[in-house]
């Protein structure tokens, strides 16, 4: 009986370890969202219909739904997650949160992280959820997040700002709202979404200092390497609802990147160029894709068998654009490796 329980016992690790390693690249996806509403503008919101039909599918495919901050606690430390993990956020804290996503969410039992403006909150803002509505929430499992003091374009200076004031309204802004958040619910866990998905380097650098997680809203899968001041989401909403596209984007991996160089992600250069570094390559040069958005496909150029240079073949247009690099897996068939860089041109006009 002994040994029959102790056979038992290793048996059940030995499946466990199997479908906890079965993901080899350790890497899982996040999900983004701002409404759940017919009501509200078509581009950042799902009906309901939708968003059950997005859960139905994580459901039915043995998706594992699990909080942000665990998920990135995981991957940044190059430790295994059960296959297709996902995490779902939302941005900017909208009273239909709570009316009308949450209680989706939890007939579903899955978690979620919302991630608010304090300062708009404290306001009484009416669109946005109040904090005693979030400590509602956050009793019955979502996670709050920070998404800075009133959703303003972090990285833009004020008329006649200093880098040094500009760097000093900023610090004060994040750990303001972490504060007030930690304070009004009890939750602190450093997780930063840029307003807009906007960034550049000095914001980078400024919430690695702080000891945050930086999160955009470029697309690509999470591994240990990503640039964890410029986590990857997928929107969800809008134009990216529709579930045959999101199923591919569900399933994807990260590429294996040990180097990204740019000069910026915000910039006054119309064809700005970013070359990636491979740590290793799981896919054939010649699928390997990139393209621009609005514009069709990047010029690329491979400079060695792990480098490869991307381009955009004309003008990018004035605020924010992405270049989408994908190319499927050889050894995970039917998947593909996904990596977005966001960019933000400015111009005089």
């Amino acid at each position: 009986m002994v040994r029959f329980m102790i056979f038992k016992y290793l048996f059940h690790c030995f499946v466990f370890a199997l479908l906890l390693f079965s993901n080899p690249s350790l890497s899982a996806v996040i999900l983004q969202y701002h409404h759940v509403s017919e009501k509200l503008p078509a581009v950042t919101s799902v009906s309901e219909e939708t968003f059950i039909t997005h859960l139905t599918y994580l459901k039915d495919n043995d998706f594992n739904v699990i909080h942000l901050d665990k998920l990135l606690q995981h991957t940044q430390q190059g430790k295994a997650l059960p296959a297709k993990t996902v995490a779902i956020t939302f941005d900017d804290g909208y009273d239909n949160n709570i009316e009308q996503a949450a209680p989706i969410l939890e007939a579903f039992g899955y978690p979620y992280t919302i991630f608010v403006n304090p300062q708009l909150i404290d306001e009484n803002k009416s669109y946005v959820m109040t904090w005693e509505e979030l400590r509602a929430l956050a009793k019955r499992g979502a996670l709050i997040a920070n998404h800075s003091a009133k959703h303003d374009y972090l990285h833009l200076k004020q008329d006649g700002e200093t880098q040094a004031q500009w760097l000093k309204r900023i610090r004060e802004d994040i750990l303001f709202s972490e504060q007030r958040i930690k304070e009004e619910v009890g939750h602190n866990v450093k997780l930063l979404a840029y307003p807009y998905g906007e960034f550049n380097r000095p914001l980078q650098n400024l919430v690695k200092e702080l000891g945050f997680i930086g999160i955009g809203q470029h697309s690509g899968a999470v591994s240990r390497f990503t640039d964890y001041t410029r986590v990857p989401r997928y929107p969800a909403s809008g134009f990216y609802s529709k579930l045959d596209t999101l199923k591919t984007k569900l399933h994807s991996l990260p590429f294996a990147i040990s180097e990204l160089a740019y000069t910026d992600s915000v910039t006054t250069n119309p064809t700005p160029t970013i070359e990636i570094e491979f740590a290793s390559k799981d896919f054939y040069q010649s699928q390997f894709a990139c393209f621009v958005s609005g514009i069709g496909r990047a010029d690329i150029i491979w400079k060695n068998e792990k480098r490869v240079s991307v381009t955009s073949p004309k003008d990018i247009k004035k605020g924010r654009t992405r270049y989408n690099c994908t190319a499927p897996s050889i050894k995970h068939s039917g998947q593909f490796y996904w990596f977005s860089q966001p960019w933000v041109l400015q111009t005089n006009d």
